[in-house]
């Protein structure tokens, strides 16, 4: 088994972000800032929010959290998007009220929207953008390869497919109407998924050499778990990403990568 260790990638990825920073600053006065707007208030949650303040921290971005409650957010949005102090906005997710998130997403100006989740975002959503350059960290040439994607949701398997797909590569998307999945999905080269449950991929579902990218995220039995069943993991043959390590510490890289798109695109 090869480790797609995305954690080791982060650290260049970092240092080539904190260089462009100080460029931003020094010679053109601009002081990249991101704003996050949370309005659920979870251990996890404030694990992921914090994770990000350290990253901007280590790289000179200032990161501002607004905890408010939901009824709250369109104004608190209208007005970032106003401040040309504030280059990045996110809306953290899950709402309180998942059923506004669209609403909430399509609310940030696209050229704010680094997590490109908006309807008329311009910049890449981060996850899939995390997603790619992990497969070009370890010289993973998709033009060859079939792919597939299970799970079709708004953050990593939607976007995802589309940026695939527009790419040219063999994509075929599973999600929960996709009967035949265990049947078919042993027939592919490259296998990313995303669903949030538990074990849902086994040692049956993945070929001989396949590479295999577990974005899914879920807590059993207190511990942090991904889509992937342990037996997949205790096999010799194949890449596949750490329970953790994997996508997570990219999808931070990519969505700062687009705060500094952002700020650089304010440039006179």
């Amino acid at each position: 088994m090869k480790l797609l260790n995305g954690s080791e990638l982060t650290g260049f990825i970092k240092e080539r972000q904190a260089k462009q920073v100080r460029a931003l600053r020094q010679a053109h006065k601009i002081f990249p800032r991101l704003a996050i707007v949370q309005t659920v208030d979870s251990p996890v949650i404030d694990l992921y929010v914090g994770l990000k303040k350290q990253y901007g921290e280590d790289i000179l971005i200032n990161v501002d959290v607004y905890a408010i409650d939901q009824d709250q957010l369109l104004g608190v949005v209208d007005r970032l998007n106003n401040d040309p102090s504030v280059h990045g906005i996110i809306i953290q997710l899950p709402l309180a009220d998942p059923t506004q998130t669209q609403q909430a997403v399509d609310a940030v100006a696209s050229a704010k929207d680094v997590d490109g989740l908006g309807a008329t975002a311009v910049l890449d959503a981060a996850t899939p953008l995390a997603i790619n350059w992990l497969m070009a960290g370890y010289n993973v040439d998709l033009t060859s390869k079939s792919i597939a994607i299970v799970g079709n949701g708004r953050l990593v398997g939607a976007p995802l497919s589309r940026m695939w797909q527009g790419s040219g590569y063999d994509v075929t998307v599973f999600d929960e109407t996709s009967h035949d999945m265990h049947d078919r999905l042993s027939q592919f080269d490259v296998i990313v998924t995303a669903t949030g449950v538990p074990g849902l991929i086994t040692s049956n579902d993945v070929k001989d050499g396949a590479v295999v990218v577990d974005v899914g995220t879920a807590s059993e039995k207190g511990k942090i778990v991904g889509d992937v069943a342990d037996e997949v993991r205790e096999r010799e043959d194949i890449m596949i990403t750490p329970v953790k390590g994997g996508v997570g510490p990219l999808t931070v890289a990519a969505l700062f990568d687009n705060v500094i798109r952002a700020a650089s695109a304010t440039i006179s």
